[in-house]
């Protein structure tokens, strides 16, 4: 009789040990009983009796999806490949497990169309500068059709946009004009100010008496440290002028 005893005992802390799930902090135990679904149990030990009952753990944590590159055609007809990141996690575990076959597989795979058809929506121009804006309509469109799979969809960064190599020629060398562009801008720019500076100059030298002298005086000086052998200097007009009366009032003289 004891030795019956104690089978009975081993058969049921047998059965126990077997019956015991543990679910981590981060998970949620979606519980089917003879196939139904009876509840959400949460982190701890949980009795799940053999046969009649299962239980499915659900991750709960963000998940960060890597969308393989998909080829895609702008709406300006320019061939690219572009993919993306996706960060999602489940909010309600229920429905992922209930509507949804494998969520994994149905997130990523409708985060790649919607990345194709959201790329063949825009130009060129607005897939390169305005990736953020693109980025939250990919978001928008798979948060809006995963909600009813209990997905939370965080966030969608496009990481790459690979484009044929004769294009990525051509934008280099649009690039380069618009620099070159620039600088031809800041340099007539600079020569405007310097004519400017040089004509205020020029307006005050000439009514100024003697300061084109003066001027004349101090480029001889800076030119005296030079160690070039040659030196031209220009008279200022006054002297000419000065010259010139005076050649003036010796003919009225002579005269």
């Amino acid at each position: 009789m004891p030795t019956f005893l104690t089978i009975v005992v081993i058969a049921i802390v047998f059965l126990l040990l077997i019956s015991l799930r543990q679910i981590n902090q981060y998970q949620k135990g979606v519980m089917f009983t003879m196939g139904k679904f009876t509840g959400i149990k949460s982190a701890g030990w949980r009795l799940v009796i053999p046969i009649f009952q299962n239980m499915t753990k659900v991750d709960m944590r963000v998940k960060a999806v890597d969308v393989p590159s998909q080829k895609a055609i702008t709406k300006d007809n320019i061939s690219v490949e572009v993919n993306a990141v996706i960060y999602y996690k489940v909010s309600d575990a229920s429905k992922a497990i209930l509507e949804v076959e494998n969520f994994y597989y149905a997130v990523s795979q409708l985060a790649q169309t919607t990345m194709r058809n959201t790329v063949g929506e825009a130009e060129l121009d607005e897939l390169l500068s305005e990736r953020e804006k693109l980025s939250e309509r990919i978001r928008e469109i798979v948060d809006k059709a995963t909600d009813p799979w209990g997905i939370k969809v965080d966030n969608v960064e496009l990481k790459d946009v690979m484009l044929p190599e004769d294009m990525e020629r051509t934008i280099a060398k649009q690039a380069e004009a618009e620099r070159e562009k620039r600088a031809v801008i800041i340099k007539a720019e600079g020569e405007k100010i310097a004519a400017a500076n040089l004509s205020e100059a020029a307006q005050t030298l000439s009514t100024a008496d003697g300061a084109l002298h003066l001027r004349t005086l101090q480029s001889i000086n800076d030119l005296s440290s030079d160690q070039s052998n040659t030196v031209v200097v220009a008279l200022p007009i006054e002297i000419l002028r000065a010259v010139e009366g005076l050649a003036n009032s010796f003919k009225k003289e002579s005269k």
